[in-house]
């Protein structure tokens, strides 16, 4: 006698095809997931660029006896320079350039000499930052600090409430010292190309929640935040000339591209540190 056949919607049917469609999930899940191990293995053993030393020495730009605006950087490899060779190729000293050449970069309108110094520290999380805000704040007080800091954090998937509690407590550490603060929040990680997909996709997603917790904290602690992933995130994703050769570190246009999106949010900071300039 033949076994009964059974029907199409019957419950032996929906069994079996439930059954294979959460195999079909499973192998799915665990294909992704080694992938997925395997990019992050991958990454973390791929040659990144090194911090120059002489990106750490403190150098002025501009005209000598102009108003001076003491300019600090805080934060990673971003606030420090790695990926390029020369100071004037940093955020920091493309953006002492164009703070020194004053309104819209016409000599004599509004110049500067801008006294320029960084204790930002490659691989830094922001859980570092108290260190280089006490270090910022030895000696001459300067008048405006820009941190930048975020990547690090976000790609070790730390929780965002931590990373925003760290970062406000340096805030407002300056801010009651007197210090103007502006803070590029965290870059958009999907545009590099270091990180091959899926695993980029996973990190723009880690750095734009990054990104929101820092804005956050920033005005909470009474600072002034630049969203460099909306303002500049589509010109590293189209242009890949923004990233130095190992395809995660900005190249000096890259640094161009920071430094214009922090201008504006630099440049009313300086005024309110000192309305002469």
């Amino acid at each position: 006698m033949n076994p009964p056949i059974s029907q199409p919607g019957s419950p032996g049917v929906r069994a079996r095809l439930g059954r294979a469609a959460a195999y079909t999930l499973l192998a799915g899940t665990l294909s992704g997931v080694a992938v997925l191990a395997g990019e992050v293995v991958a990454a973390r053993h791929r040659r990144y660029a090194q911090p120059q030393l002489g990106l750490a020495l403190r150098s002025k730009v501009g005209r000598p006896g102009a108003a001076r605006l003491r300019l600090v950087l805080l934060g990673d490899s971003s606030a420090l320079g790695v990926g390029v060779d020369r100071v004037a190729d940093t955020v920091g000293g493309q953006l002492s350039r164009l703070l020194a050449e004053g309104v819209g970069g016409r000599p004599g309108a509004g110049e500067r000499e801008v006294w320029l110094s960084s204790v930002a520290v490659s691989g830094s999380r922001s859980t570092d930052l108290a260190t280089q805000v006490a270090r910022a704040l030895l000696g001459d007080r300067p008048d405006v600090a820009v941190i930048l800091i975020g990547a690090n954090d976000a790609t070790a998937a730390r929780r965002p409430a931590e990373i925003a509690a760290h970062l406000g407590m340096a805030v407002r550490r300056l801010r009651d010292a007197g210090v103007e603060v502006v803070v590029g929040t965290c870059p958009d990680l999907g545009a590099v190309r270091a990180i091959a997909p899926p695993l980029r996709q996973v990190a723009g997603w880690l750095g734009r929640r990054t990104a929101r917790a820092q804005a956050v904290a920033v005005r909470d602690a009474g600072g002034t935040v630049v969203d460099l992933a909306t303002d500049t995130g589509p010109v590293f994703r189209a242009d890949a000339g923004t990233l130095c050769h190992d395809g995660f570190h900005p190249s000096a246009d890259g640094y161009r591209v920071w430094a214009y999106a922090l201008l504006p949010a630099v440049r009313a900071a300086a005024r309110l540190a000192d309305p002469r300039l």
